[in-house]
């Protein structure tokens, strides 16, 4: 995974560590693991490691659309996008693990160069109507930034989980 960064010592750059740190322990949590593996549910959950590499890699490509379009990179609140929220926690036959990774790695590349070329992390925009966002609601580039750490801290720990059901392995401690 991607850890290079332009920026030294501030703040973006702080952002980026910690962001890095987190996709470095959802990546771990893969390691050495067959398409097969990583397409299994260990727990009553519908999750699965390849799963949540996918939906991480989506969400954090969205989020970082998010800060230079807006709300239209998130879209309207709707049956469909509610659909296609759900399918991106699935592995689907014919997705393999390396191809997952290398869109992560992809996205993970874009959202490091996005944030250290924004002139402000100040810039703000409103959040997309949905039942979940106060209507009217703004977030900065900053807060779009904390959201995807805040999720890929959320889903390297469910993935600690499902990969410690599959074979005992821990990744994060």
């Amino acid at each position: 995974m991607t850890t290079e960064h332009i920026v030294d010592g501030d703040e973006r750059a702080d952002l980026l560590d910690a962001l890095a740190a987190h996709r470095g322990f959802l990546c771990q949590t893969v390691e050495g693991l067959t398409d097969e593996q990583a397409r299994r549910r260990t727990t009553v959950s519908e999750l699965c490691l390849g799963g949540l590499i996918k939906h991480v890699a989506r969400a954090e490509g969205r989020w970082a659309d998010f800060i230079v379009r807006g709300p239209q990179a998130i879209g309207p609140f709707t049956e469909a996008g509610l659909q296609a929220h759900a399918e991106s926690f699935r592995m689907l036959e014919g997705e393999t693990l390396s191809e997952l990774l290398d869109r992560y790695d992809q996205v993970a590349r874009h959202t490091n160069e996005l944030v250290t070329s924004l002139p402000s992390l100040d810039l703000s925009h409103p959040l997309p109507e949905a039942p979940w966002y106060e209507p009217g609601r703004r977030w900065s580039a900053r807060r779009a930034v904390l959201h995807i750490i805040g999720e890929t801290a959320q889903h390297a720990g469910h993935a600690d989980i499902i990969r410690e059901a599959l074979d005992g392995a821990k990744t994060m401690g």
